[in-house]
Order: structure tokens, then sequence, then C-alpha cells
């Protein structure tokens, strides 16, 4: 049974606050994001949804601190990004943020081990290879350290991936649409290591999906319509999800197509 009520657990490590974005000029400008706020507690997992167009990736970029609000304030484990110049905002994202996309992004040159140790190298830190190779062992790719990624699958590329915003130890990972290109069985995989990442390990998980399965992975789901918030989920399942989406009319063309294939939790 899911608690509806049960509310997001630990310190807030990302909140936003009265958060509105603005683009275009003042005679035809849009609010991709109107007075949002929102807290994402340590040790979370959180699904971020809406329809095409609610702001769900502008909430994300706003959040990591890829795109400034036009109003409002955005803190980060303790730091407000407002007050950051980009240079220290580069440094910020470098060490306490992560980040996970649905385009895999590794460096088909470079050995799986050195692809995870890519973000140490970038931050001027020592590469450490043993925390390299304690990570990959715990996305279950300890034995594929020297291969490239061309000789990997697509769920394997994408643990990865994960292992790489893992490797810094940050505050917060961000993903969007990981399991965008994966099929269902690699989804699943990726997904329950996400979900093992928070709850064994502690981690923080902001993920924007439009997969009503895929949110059913994590502890709360968000929900965004039109640049606001449209409530949340807590403890999700596939079918409340997709309902909800449903009635926000982000999920209305598949609404009749049965949830992912293979996989349902």
């Amino acid at each position: 049974m899911h608690d509806l009520n049960r509310p997001a657990t630990g310190p807030a490590v990302v909140r936003l606050a009265s958060v509105r974005k603005v683009y275009g000029r003042p005679s035809s400008a849009v609010a991709a994001l109107d007075d949002v706020s929102v807290e994402f507690g340590r040790g979370t997992f959180t699904a971020v949804m809406g329809p095409s167009g609610s702001g769900k990736s502008t909430l994300l970029q706003c959040a990591a601190g890829l795109d400034r609000a036009t109003s409002g304030s955005v803190h980060l484990d303790g730091q407000a990004l407002g007050d950051l110049n980009e240079r220290q905002l580069t440094v910020l994202r470098r060490e306490r943020i992560g980040f996970v996309f649905q385009a895999f992004n590794l460096l088909p040159a470079l050995t799986v081990t050195q692809n995870v140790l890519l973000p140490l190298q970038l931050a001027g830190r020592r590469p450490d290879r043993d925390r390299a190779a304690r990570i990959l062992r715990r996305v279950g790719l300890g034995e594929r350290g020297r291969h490239r990624p061309a000789e990997l699958s697509g769920g394997q590329q994408q643990r990865v991936a994960i292992a790489r915003a893992l490797v810094t130890a940050p505050a917060v990972v961000f993903a969007d649409e990981p399991t965008g290109a994966l099929d269902s069985r690699s989804a699943r995989d990726v997904l329950e290591l996400l979900h093992e990442s928070v709850h064994d390990a502690g981690q923080t998980i902001v993920m924007v999906t439009h997969d009503p399965v895929a949110a059913s992975y994590a502890d709360r789901v968000v929900f965004l319509a039109d640049g606001r918030l449209a409530g949340e989920l807590h403890g999700p399942t596939p079918e409340a999800v997709a309902e909800r989406m449903t009635s926000l009319g982000g999920w209305a063309d598949d609404a009749a197509t049965p949830l992912t294939p293979g996989l349902r939790r």
C-alpha cells in the first residue's frame, strides 16, 4: 500500500522558491516557469512529469544552475545559485551535481574507467581509480573497466554514465529521460540502479520522465502544467501516475496504450 500523504524526508538539497523563468521579449514573453516553489530532500528520488511544454526541462535547468531564473531563488546544497557568477556556477556543477541524460554522452575513445574518472580530472582532482572501480562494481560493471563504450549495450553504457555522475559524490543527480533510449529490460535495470543509489547510498535524484512506469520507481512524482506546479504523488504506482497525467492532458495520446511492456514493476 502506498502512502500518498507521506512527506519528503531529509533536509532539502535543492530548493526553489517562487521561481519564475521568462523567455522572449516583453511583447511576446513566455513564462516557462511561473511561481514554482518545490524542495527535493536528501536521500530522495523524485520524478518530474507534465505535458509537453509544461516546464519540466526548464525546472531541471534552473535547479542545476544551467539556466538562471528570471525571479525567485534557487538553493543547492545550501548555496544560493543567484549569488554565483558563471565561473563559480561551473565549479559548483562540476563538484556538487551529477548529470545523466538520454544520450549517454560517453567519449568513444576512452575506456569505461577513463569515462568514469573524467569529472574528477576536469575538476583538477586526483583520478581515484579505486573509487572508480568500486562504483563500477556497484553498477554491475566491475569487469568492464577496460572496455570501450562501443563494446557495451545501451543499458550498460547508461550505467557507465550513472557511475560517472556518482564519482564526485554529488549532492544531487539530475537525470533527464535517462531510460528514453533503452529497451524495457535495460530501462528496468537502470531504474532499479537509481532506486538503489537513493535507498542504499543516500543519493538524491531528480528525474524528468514521460513514462508513468519509470516514474513509479521514484518516491515522489511532482507534476507541472503550464509552468506551474500541478500536484504530486508519494509512493506512486504506474496507474496512479498515468491517471494524473491523463487528467493534465499530458498522456492523453497514450492513454489507450498499455504501460511500457516489460518495464512494469
